[in-house]
Order: structure tokens, then C-alpha cells, then sequence
């Protein structure tokens, strides 16, 4: 499949900013509800992503945001809540009629919130591929539900564009689709279930692999929850395939020499009989407090043979207060 399948993308979504189509390729995940926000209906309705990636952690101190894929424009009258300042916010997107429904989307979120104006997000037609940002500029980029569209050449161009344009230790923050094992090549080539969100999911581990194969030093995978089932009974499969979605925060931190950080949602707890313990490797961990750990250190640890230290299985939940 060539780059036709971008095409087809940009098509599909021509139609569904010209006649929302609530459930295209969202989730039942509920929207954050934050105090003096009020989200147009045509705006919700034009909700086409998979999970958020609006976290208030991120978002601290009056932010720069690139939120790349507009859609109807939810998620950046969201990040605007944060950072409440003309061009705090830049969206981009390559489809005229998507943007055209975002601004009108926006105009409108304007007279339902009077702490809000439309010039604190600046819409930009644009490609993921070449982003019109400068170099190490933003503290925080996203994207809900659109990379895995993506095919692996377009796949790295994009990840290397948000990497480009994020200050050192600025967040790229990810929701798309994953599953267990790779999805048979005819359902990957079929360009409208990529389109879809669908049959561009892959394997988590594959996922991480690319964000830390462009240089992010630290992963945290933040949600894993259910999105999609793939039946043989309407799919050319031979199996049920179950689809998840998952919130990714990729930090623009140096890549240690021993590998990536990857949070995972484990923990250790240290229930031994002094107060705390020491591995000599800067972990240290108070007696019967958990501590959280990326999964390099949690394998470090259970190395040790210690009849003393739990390590849990992943959570697939972090959110924060690690080890690195």
C-alpha cells in the first residue's frame, strides 16, 4: 500500500467534519470535567479519539502546546484551560473542512466560556510529517488517535517531528490503539480500517520500541483500557482480535546508558527488617512504603534474589513519583 492510504484518511475525515459522526473512533471514556468548562455539543460530538491526552500534571506553569490532528477541537479548548494566553495553544491539520469545524467549534465554546478566547489556540493547516513549528519550541505535544494511521515510514517521520520540535524534557503525550500481537497484512493494508483507527493498531511493546528507538529516555504508560473487538465474523480473520487503547507521555529526557525508562504502572515494596534499603543505585526504599519503579528496575531488583522486596506485575497505570 503506497501513500494512497493518506488519501483515503483525509476523506474520511473531509465527511466527518462535515457531518459529525459521534463514535467514529472514540471511546465511551468519560470527558474531564473541569470546573468552568463548558464543551459545545457539536464539539463533543466531534470527539475522534481514543483516550485523552490532557493530563494537568503536564500542563503545569502556563505551557506551549502542539496538538497535532485538531479534530473538533475538544482537547484544545482543554489544554487552552491551562494555558490561558493567545498562541498558547497551536493545532494542526491537514484537512481543510476538519479545521474550518474546529474554528467554528471554538467561536462557539468562546460565548459558553468567559475565561476563554478563540486566539489562545492558533490553527495552522498543516502535515504531521513537516510541522510548521520551530525547532525545540514547544513543552508539550500531542496527538489522540492518529500516528497509528500512520505506516511505519510516515510513523517515524512523525514521532521524529514531534521529538524536533519539543524543548529538552518537553512530553509527547499518545492515545491510540494497541493489541496483543501484530494484525494480519490484509487487514494492516485496507485503508479504510486504518483510516478507522482499526487495523493500524500494533503490539504495545512495538509501540514504545518506536518512541524510544527516536531518542525519548523516559515512558509512561498511563492508561490501558478496552476499545475495539475484531470478529471473524466481519473481519478476514480467524480469530477474535481485541483492540486497546492506551495513554502514552514520551519524555524528551537523554536515553541512560544502560536503556529507556519504561513505567509500566510496577512496583517494589521493601518489607525487610531495617527501615528502609539501599541498592546502591539510587534506589531507596523506606520499609513497607511502595515505591515506583520502571520496569528496568523492577527486573534489577527481583535480580537480587531478596526475600524481602515485592515487585509487582504492571498496572498499566502510572502516574508518577518513579524511581528515575
Amino acid at each position: 500500500m503506497d501513500n494512497a492510504y493518506l488519501s483515503t484518511t483525509r476523506n474520511l475525515y473531509k465527511e466527518a467534519a462535515l457531518a459529525p459522526q459521534p463514535g467514529l473512533c472514540c471511546t465511551t471514556t468519560p470527558v474531564w470535567r473541569l470546573p468552568g468548562l463548558a464543551v459545545p455539543k457539536r464539539m463533543l460530538e466531534m470527539n475522534y479519539g481514543c483516550g485523552s491526552t490532557v493530563h494537568p500534571r503536564d500542563l503545569a506553569g502556563n505551557p506551549s502546546i502542539l496538538y497535532v490532528g485538531v479534530g473538533g477541537g475538544m482537547e484544545l479548548l482543554q489544554f487552552a484551560y491551562f494555558s490561558r494566553r493567545p498562541g498558547a495553544v497551536i493545532g494542526v491539520d491537514v484537512v481543510d473542512e476538519m479545521l474550518a469545524a474546529c474554528r467554528e467549534n471554538l467561536a462557539e465554546a468562546e460565548l459558553l466560556n468567559p475565561w476563554f478566547r478563540s486566539s489562545f489556540a492558533v490553527l495552522r493547516k498543516a502535515d504531521a510529517l513537516d510541522l510548521p513549528v520551530a525547532d525545540e519550541s514547544v513543552d508539550v505535544a500531542a496527538q489522540n488517535c492518529l500516528f497509528n494511521i500512520f505506516q511505519d515510514r510516515e510513523l517515524e517521520r512523525a514521532l521524529a517531528e514531534m521529538s524536533r520540535v519539543l524543548k529538552p524534557h518537553g512530553r509527547l503525550v499518545l492515545s491510540d490503539p494497541v493489541c496483543e500481537s501484530p494484525l494480519p497484512g490484509r487487514l494492516r493494508n485496507d485503508a479504510r480500517l486504518r483510516a478507522l483507527c482499526l487495523s493500524g493498531a500494533m503490539p504495545l511493546q512495538d509501540y514504545i520500541g518506536r518512541l524510544t528507538a527516536i531518542g525519548f529516555g523516559t515512558i509512561e504508560v498511563r492508561a490501558r483500557r478496552p476499545y475495539r473487538v475484531l470478529s471473524p465474523r466481519h473481519y478476514a480473520l480467524d480469530r477474535l482480535v481485541s483492540i486497546e487503547s492506551v495513554e502514552i507521555c514520551a519524555i524528551k529526557d537523554p536515553v541512560p546508558a544502560d536503556g529507556p525508562c519504561v513505567f509500566t504502572g510496577k512496583a517494589a515494596i521493601y518489607f525487610g527488617d531495617e527501615d528502609f534499603f539501599d541498592d546502591g543505585k539510587g534506589h531507596f526504599m523506606t520499609r513497607n512504603q511502595p515505591l515506583a519503579v520502571c520496569d528496568k528496575t523492577a527486573r534489577a531488583l527481583a535480580a537480587l534474589g531478596r526475600d524481602d522486596i515485592y515487585v509487582s506485575e504492571s498496572t498499566w497505570f502510572y502516574d508518577g513519583g518513579g524511581c528515575c
